[in-house]
């Protein structure tokens, strides 16, 4: 087989057209670091911040120290939430990816405050940490927490959720393994209903919108807009 054959979670272009962009789960911000957060990485960055590789495939359970059902988490903002989750879900080990450093500097101050062994993080890209550093067919399960909603129209584009992401992040679900969605901004709620029960190889496990599962809690965001009548929306599916 040539070496020039399009694999399954790259884009086949057609002939003569400009290519695209490849997907990415994030846009580059700035971000100041705070002087806790500079100290949480250099301490703990070494022992609880995975490096980036593209192979051999990483052995999970020798990261972590035993083998359990895996969620990953794409995008966990300063880590308020994946530090909860991963304290109310001990028998789980958890995968946090996210790009900004000061994010990463204060999870991982959670991770030393709560003791928590089961809780790893990559700095990089959520695209191609799948793609290089997990098995297919792997995950217990996948959050999305608020990712960017791109407001203006000319920018949707640029969201996460979209047919050839979803298409692709459903190959890392393991049978029964689940994927878990939560915006607060109702017209990316709609896209992302319509995507994800556009994909066949997932199961709305609700008839449309899902109740906020026990294990998510409530971001200080969330509480602030409840205050103010603002929804948040769940999405549960489940890889068939």
């Amino acid at each position: 087989m040539s070496d020039q054959t399009p694999q399954p979670d790259q884009q086949v272009q057609p002939a003569g057209s400009a290519p695209r962009a490849p997907i990415k789960s994030f846009v580059k911000r700035a971000g100041r670091m705070g002087s806790g957060q500079q100290r949480a990485l250099e301490a703990l960055g070494p022992r609880y911040v995975v490096p980036f590789t593209q192979g051999p495939q990483t052995d999970w359970a020798a990261i972590f120290g035993r083998a359990a059902p895996t969620v990953l988490e794409i995008g966990f903002g300063m880590g308020g939430a994946t530090a909860a989750i991963a304290a109310a879900r001990p028998d789980t080990n958890f995968i946090g990816v996210e790009v900004h450093e000061p994010g990463v500097g204060a999870l991982l101050k959670l991770i030393d405050e709560g003791s928590l062994q089961n809780l790893r993080i990559v700095q990089h890209d959520a695209v191609e940490v799948l793609r290089h550093m997990v098995a297919l067919r792997s995950l217990a399960g996948v959050h999305i927490y608020f990712p960017d909603p791109w407001h203006k129209k000319r920018h949707h584009k640029r969201r996460l959720i979209q047919p050839g992401f979803v298409s692709q992040l459903v190959r890392y679900l393991a049978p029964g393994g689940y994927l878990h969605c939560a915006t607060d901004w109702e017209p990316y709620a709609q896209q992302m209903l319509e995507v994800l029960s556009a994909e066949p190889q997932l199961h709305n496990t609700n008839e449309g919108y899902a109740p906020r599962p026990e294990w998510r809690p409530l971001t200080k965001f969330e509480h602030r807009g409840m205050k103010l009548g603002h929804g948040v929306w769940d999405l549960l599916f489940t890889a068939r």
